[in-house]
């Protein structure tokens, strides 16, 4: 399973090959590399950046449980197999077309009268079958309150109800994944938390971008500034710890600060198992006018 190949250190597919075309700016001439270290390291990667690059292990692929071509799940499974990497699987609970997305309360309501349930088990009837290490990352960031996802900032007691009864079809499907629960990873992560049978691995979420830290912390935050809290908050259940969305943007000091630091294994993270790069430029605008970062490595550095 995945929690093995994270422990040791060792696409071109991700959304691009799900279904889901991002508009992205032209890439500038720069090397793509894996960041130096000897922790486990994934990547996001529609842009195929890393496809020939050793030193990744994990494949990370989004998908949402409709509107999306399930059998393409086994083009990332030859894909991820043929570079000897596990799937990270993040599956979101709407649909590709943003001009259809239901609201919290309409998804609300239809997990729990089992209108979604033929979705989930679709899509895990077809993770039974691949054969590459597969974990779920199910409606992740759920503490999130900045409204980018519609299973966010619910009431925990609802979120949880929720959360046990997709991950219960999936491992009904394919008992043999891997459960990521995957929070960003703020001060009321806790609340959320399903228990442990439902957690085999906690995912938290990690950006870095100078913009935002000189504008609202007047100084260059660490990986260690942002990342030390939500570790701590993680680390408390007694799970392995991963950061499963990383990415950092900024001049070239900047960058360089936290290329050398992500991979670097810490006695202070004891749990701390593997970190998953989104080389992707963002898709949710962030606030007040910080627009949507391009954290691909080729453009990450900026002038």
């Amino acid at each position: 399973m995945i929690l093995s190949l994270l422990r040791k250190v060792g696409p071109a597919l991700g959304a691009a090959s799900l279904g889901l075309t991002l508009l992205c700016a032209p890439a500038q001439a720069a090397t793509v590399e894996v960041p130096p270290g000897t922790l486990p390291f994934g990547v996001y990667d529609p842009d195929g950046d890393f496809a020939d690059k050793p030193g990744v292990v994990i494949e990370h692929l989004f998908l949402p449980w409709e509107d999306v071509y399930l059998p393409s799940l086994n083009d990332a499974d030859a894909y991820a197999l043929e570079r000897n990497r596990a799937l990270l699987v993040t599956v979101e609970p709407w649909t590709w077309s943003r001009s259809e997305r239901n609201t919290a309360q309409y998804l609300r309501r239809g997990i729990a009268s089992g209108e979604y349930d033929a979705n989930m088990t679709a899509i895990c009837d077809v993770l039974a079958t691949l054969k590459s290490p597969v974990t779920l990352r199910f409606a992740h960031e759920m503490d999130d309150q900045s409204g980018q996802f519609i299973w966010s900032d619910w009431n925990p007691e609802d979120y949880i109800s929720a959360y046990h009864r997709m991950t219960d079809l999936c491992k009904k499907s394919a008992p043999n994944i891997t459960l990521m629960w995957s929070p960003l990873g703020d001060e009321n992560m806790a609340e959320y938390y399903p228990g442990d049978d439902y957690v085999d691995i906690v995912g938290l979420t990690v950006f870095g971008l100078q913009a935002w830290d000189q504008a609202k912390y007047g100084h260059d935050r660490t990986f260690d500034e942002i990342f030390k809290p939500r570790y701590e908050r993680a680390a408390a259940f007694g799970k392995p710890v991963s950061v499963a969305e990383l990415g950092y943007v900024g001049d070239q000091g900047y960058v360089d600060m936290w290329k050398n630091r992500v991979r670097q294994e810490m006695p202070e993270y004891p749990n701390l198992v593997g970190v998953v790069y989104f080389n992707q430029v963002e898709v949710y605008p962030w606030p007040e006018g910080f627009g949507t970062p391009d954290w691909r490595i080729k453009n990450q550095v900026l002038k």
